[in-house]
């Protein structure tokens, strides 16, 4: 632990060099809203790390995702807006007091129990009320995964479907309305009917117990792998994908999906 500790000093302390008079004049001229992309940047890649499931890489991949979270706060504690330990100790306490199943006396028999429980002390903390049920989830999440959280706290409260079979026919309706709007040409209507066959998916999605975002990372993951496949056949035949045919390429594709299965 003690190793762990010097380590995260040491790391504390090359951001604040980084950003000293004598640091690095591009770290010096970052700012919290340059720092935002970074950070959704950084996060993306651990959760492309974890999903490859190498050690090296995930390790590395934390690492940066940790520097960058303490790049922020050093920023903000420049300002005097808040300082490390402030965010430390505020979290410590936070977690102490909503696990009081583990540092208290309240018992908690089941997970559901442990998320009640979660929720009421959020709301003991002096939390303001939510003006809805929707509240707290983050603008800025992804909009598959946003649409994916804010149905499910909807159908927390009954506002859902009752099985994915009748999601099912809610998709088939919404292609349908999907397909009339291009034949009709409206490119706002088809926009508007892009947006809810997919809000569609995700609700079916999730009444399968299917997360829309691993599973479209899953199928991108796919795509480029096989898209692979057929740029290096093709160059193997002395082409590249701007003067392959579509038939040619199609071809390639259906061997790359044979291969996958072997």
């Amino acid at each position: 632990m003690q190793r762990t500790t010097d380590s995260f000093i040491e790391l504390v302390k090359l951001i604040q060099t980084l950003r000293g008079p004598d640091g690095c004049p591009w770290d010096r001229r970052q700012t919290p809203d340059d720092v935002k992309s970074y950070l959704v940047e950084e996060l993306y890649e651990v959760l492309e790390a974890i999903d490859r499931g190498k050690k090296e890489l995930l390790q590395e991949e934390v690492g940066d995702l940790l520097f960058m979270i303490l790049f922020l706060t050093n920023l903000y504690e420049e300002k005097n807006t808040f300082t490390l330990r402030e965010a430390l100790d505020g979290i410590i306490r936070k977690m102490i007091h909503r696990h009081p199943h583990v540092f208290g006396t309240t018992g908690a028999a089941t997970v559901d129990e442990i998320k009640q429980n979660w929720q009421a002390l959020k709301e003991k903390e002096g939390k303001p009320p939510k003006k809805s049920l929707l509240d707290g989830i983050p603008a800025h999440l992804p909009s598959l995964y946003q649409a994916f959280r804010l149905t499910l706290k909807a159908a927390k409260v009954g506002f859902d479907w009752e099985n994915p079979e009748q999601v099912f026919a809610k998709v088939r309706e919404e292609i349908e309305e999907l397909g009339k709007e291009i034949r009709e040409g409206d490119r706002n209507k088809r926009e508007q009917e892009i947006g809810d066959l997919l809000f569609s998916i995700v609700n079916l999605s999730r009444h399968l117990g299917i997360e829309p975002e691993q599973a479209l990372r899953t199928c991108n993951d796919k795509f480029m792998k096989r898209f692979a496949f057929i740029e290096q056949a093709l160059q193997k035949q002395g082409k590249s994908t701007r003067e392959a045919t579509l038939q040619e390429m199609d071809a390639l594709w259906e061997e790359a999906k044979l291969t996958e299965n072997i």
